[in-house]
């Protein structure tokens, strides 16, 4: 990977299809990591027309055409990894559309290095309240 292009996060091909089969079923989604406790330590999937974003979200970028957003205050904490998004066997929070599915989302990540760094702390990731 080259500095011209350096998401912030990216999803493992299960994490993809898992996204597309939750937006054949359910229509436009919304990934959502909140860093609360408990499900919100987790991406949660939600249905588009449902969630609001909240004015202290940022937007990391998106998997499967759903966009992804972190809390700001969790972002604090990630901001120097890429976040690398996987679908497991296991069961979904509570409120996320995957819960039935019989998987759960999971965040991995990776530090990024000096070069990515330096590439992102030009552009700043966009706030939901832009």
């Amino acid at each position: 990977m080259t500095p011209e292009d350096v998401p912030r996060v990216v999803a493992t091909p299960a994490a993809v299809e898992l996204v597309e089969r939750l937006i054949a079923e359910h229509g436009a989604v919304v990934l959502h990591q909140s860093g609360g406790c408990c499900d919100g330590s987790a991406p949660m999937c939600f249905p588009a027309v449902e969630f609001m974003v909240g004015s202290s979200d940022v937007k990391l970028g998106t998997i499967a055409s759903a966009p992804f957003y972190m809390g700001e205050a969790q972002f604090e904490y990630w901001q120097h990894t890429q976040l690398i998004i996987d679908a497991v066997p296991g069961k979904g929070g509570m409120f996320s559309l995957e819960q039935p599915t019989g998987l759960r989302f999971l965040t991995r990540s990776r530090l990024f290095d000096d070069a990515e760094n330096a590439w992102l702390a030009a552009r700043p990731v966009e706030r939901a309240d832009d």
